[in-house]
């Protein structure tokens, strides 16, 4: 067959570059391969009380809203706006799908099948059939690679007769068990002990593993509505910290003083970052859990003890082991995004898979040269580290301002569902004053990330 643009995974990286390119170029037609049965990648594989730890309305494809637009009246993310479930976020997929991409009459899709980048073949995972595509444009929407528990075993040895299983099978459970291990300190982990808190189990029953403690976002920060009185105002007060910080640490201590920032444990200092939010309601709760084991990761379950890196504790045989530890953001080494004809997805806004997608989408439509497009989408790789918080600012940094450079582009943005960062909104006289004074602390601001990321090298980190 033949097809402008053959689109590899049908995740959400993939529908969302799908989407804006439909939208904005025209009679193109595309081709969209994956292995799954239905579209939507690694959520038809997800825990089944997982939730977007981002408002819906930031969340899907630019053309078709996700959710009502409304607050929670109850439960830990109270007053802030939905966040779509898995099932919503699934059915959302196959709607667009099947109401949208299909009618159009330029979508061909194909699930459960693989493409094979040694021969370029097509082979279907049902029949073994093999075919063969003509096409103009590859786009590799698998690169991220987004893996969870329930799609690979533990990566630690686990005995006979130890319970062990993926957060899964936590709403299987046909009868309670004599306590609860939540192995996986990353926001899966908090999913689970979460899950359990919500579900009636005593925090002293809950033993929560965590190799490595977390840096996380106040939630509050990033919501729709309102953006230039709260969203916004946010960002431009982390631009001053930075500005006006003298040290890593003390970029560090501002952050978390001012509530950008936010942790498990005030006497534990984070050493992860992975863009995980909560509200000041979950942080309680998680708190409330107060057998954390901080002994590196786990090496092997036994039915009597849990062996770590550094050191071992009791278990027993009815202690269900949640596993928790897959890696669902790893942290992949950067490449070209436009690379003659293959378009490799990544993320040009950290932890923005969706709307990277859709801005690479348009930076393929809207310009001309490889050039023009690879300055404009500098990749921002996932963090890992609690210093790749100072990366990942300094690469969106990078990137904003080559963006605010381009009128048709700020247009563009303004205009975009899937951004959290702009707004065709009128701000306040008030805000427009901070926004001005915000642009004091710009230039300080880039040249001392700049100064951080350059002793973050000399230092291996």
């Amino acid at each position: 067959m033949d097809t402008d643009y053959l689109i590899v995974g049908a995740g959400a990286m993939g529908m969302a570059f799908a989407d804006t390119i439909l939208n904005e170029t025209p009679k193109t037609t595309l081709t969209i391969v994956d292995r799954q049965s239905r579209p939507g990648g690694h959520w038809n594989d997800a825990y089944p009380f997982v939730r977007l730890h981002q408002p819906s309305a930031f969340y899907g494809v630019n053309s078709r809203p996700l959710g009502n637009d409304v607050k929670d009246a109850v439960g830990w993310n109270a007053g802030l706006y939905e966040l779509a479930s898995g099932a919503e976020v699934l059915a959302y997929y196959d709607h667009l799908m099947h109401r949208d991409f299909l009618p159009s009459g330029r979508v061909t899709y194909l699930p459960m099948t693989e493409y094979e980048p040694v021969t370029g073949d097509l082979v279907s995972l049902t029949t073994g059939t093999r075919s063969s595509v003509n096409a103009a444009t590859l786009v590799d929407a698998s690169y991220m690679n987004v893996i969870v528990p329930s799609q690979r075993p533990p990566g630690y040895d686990v005995a006979a007769g130890v319970r062990c299983t993926p957060l899964n099978d936590l709403p299987k459970l046909s009868q309670p068990a004599g306590g609860y291990s939540v192995i996986g300190a990353g926001k899966t982990g908090a999913d689970a002990c979460l899950w359990l808190l919500r579900n009636g189990v005593d925090p002293d029953q809950i033993r929560w593993i965590m190799p490595r403690d977390s840096w996380y976002i106040d939630r509050k920060t990033i919501q729709p509505g309102d953006f230039f009185e709260g969203t916004a105002e946010r960002f431009i007060t982390q631009f001053k910290h930075i500005a006006e910080s003298d040290s890593i640490a003390d970029l560090f201590a501002r952050l978390e003083a001012d509530g950008i920032l936010l942790r498990l444990s005030t006497d534990v200092e984070p050493t992860m970052y992975r863009c995980s939010t909560v509200t000041q309601d979950e942080l309680v709760q998680l708190r409330r859990i107060t057998d954390v084991v901080r002994l590196g990761r786990v090496q092997r379950i036994d039915i009597d003890q849990i062996v770590l890196d550094d050191g071992v504790v009791p278990t027993s045989g009815d202690t269900a082991h949640i596993d928790c530890t897959a890696d669902g953001l790893a942290r992949r080494p950067p490449k070209q995004v436009f690379d003659g004809n293959r378009i490799t997805l990544q993320t040009v806004r950290h932890c923005q898979q969706v709307f990277s997608a859709a801005f690479i989408a348009h930076c393929e439509a809207a310009y001309d040269t490889p050039d023009e497009k690879n300055g404009l989408c500098g990749v921002v790789p996932h963090p890992d580290a609690a210093t790749d918080w100072i990366r990942t600012a300094h690469g969106n940094s990078l990137n904003s301002a080559k963006w605010g450079a381009d009128p048709a582009l700020q247009a563009w943005l303004a205009n975009s569902r899937l951004d959290g960062f702009s707004s065709t909104d009128t701000p306040s006289d008030e805000l427009i004053t901070l926004m001005m004074g915000a642009l004091d602390h710009a230039e300080p601001a880039l040249a001392k990330l700049e100064q951080y990321v350059a002793e973050l090298d000399a230092a291996g980190q």
